[in-house]
C-alpha cells in the first residue's frame, strides 16, 4: 500500500514538475522558430525579385490556410521588407495588429508573440518617421514656392 501511494505521489509530483518543463520547452520551440524567421527573413532579402515573390505567394497562401502567430509573422516579415517590390507597411501592421498589445489586444506572452509586438512597434514607428518626412518636405517646397513667388516679384519691380 505504501509502495501503490509512493508511486502515486511520485507520478503526481512528476506530472505537476512536467508543466513548467513543457512551457519551457514551447518557448524554446517558438525561440528557435523566431530565430529562423529572422534567418529566412535575410535570405529572402538577398533574393531576386521574382524569386521573392515566389516567397510571398507561399507565405500568403500558407497565412489563408493557418492564419496561426507563425504564419502571420511570416507573411508580416516579408511584407515590411524594404526594397520589395511587395513592400507594405500598412498591410504588415495590419496582420500584426492583434499582437501588438494595443486597441484591446492583450499583451503578447511567448517569443512568437513578443516578437509580433516588437515588429509591429517598429513598422509603427518607421510610418510615423515616413509621415514625419513626407510633412517636412512639403513644407521644404511650399517655403521654395514662396521664395520662387519673392523672387518673381522682386524682379518685376526691377524692371
Amino acid at each position: 500500500m505504501i509502495r501503490i501511494a509512493t508511486i502515486a505521489v511520485m507520478g503526481l509530483w512528476l506530472i505537476a514538475g512536467c508543466a513548467p518543463l513543457s512551457t519551457k520547452l514551447g518557448e524554446s520551440d517558438e525561440s528557435q522558430k523566431v530565430v529562423y524567421l529572422i534567418g529566412y527573413t535575410q535570405r529572402v532579402a538577398a533574393m531576386r525579385p521574382d524569386v521573392q515573390k515566389r516567397e510571398l505567394n507561399d507565405a500568403s497562401q500558407t497565412y489563408a490556410k493557418e492564419r496561426d502567430t507563425y504564419a502571420s509573422l511570416r507573411l508580416a516579415l516579408l511584407l515590411s521588407l524594404p526594397g520589395t517590390p511587395f513592400f507594405d507597411d500598412t498591410r504588415a501592421a495590419g496582420l500584426l495588429e492583434p499582437f501588438s498589445g494595443t486597441a484591446g489586444h492583450p499583451p503578447a506572452t511567448g517569443p512568437l508573440r513578443q516578437f509580433a509586438a516588437w515588429l509591429h512597434a517598429q513598422i509603427g514607428e518607421r510610418t510615423r518617421e515616413q509621415r514625419k518626412s513626407a510633412q517636412l518636405k512639403e513644407q521644404l517646397e511650399a517655403l521654395r514656392a514662396i521664395e520662387r513667388t519673392l523672387n518673381e516679384r522682386g524682379q518685376g519691380r526691377a524692371k
